[in-house]
């Protein structure tokens, strides 16, 4: 599943960054945090690897 808003890509990024010891789980905040406790590696990788072009930079979950 891809991300749907740059926001989203970039936090995917951020906590995949720490499931792989690249940076320190405690730097996470907000929905990085939360993606790093309830995503697999994979499941980031997909979220992470989404292209920024065309994407919103948010998304409202209403």
């Amino acid at each position: 599943m891809p991300a749907r808003s740059k926001a989203q890509q970039r936090a995917a990024g951020a906590a995949l960054s720490a499931k792989r010891g690249e940076t320190k789980v405690g730097d996470l905040q907000g929905a990085s945090k939360q993606m790093y406790d309830s995503m697999s590696e994979d499941e980031l990788e997909d979220f992470a690897s989404t292209e920024l072009d065309g994407l919103p930079d948010k998304v409202d979950d209403d």
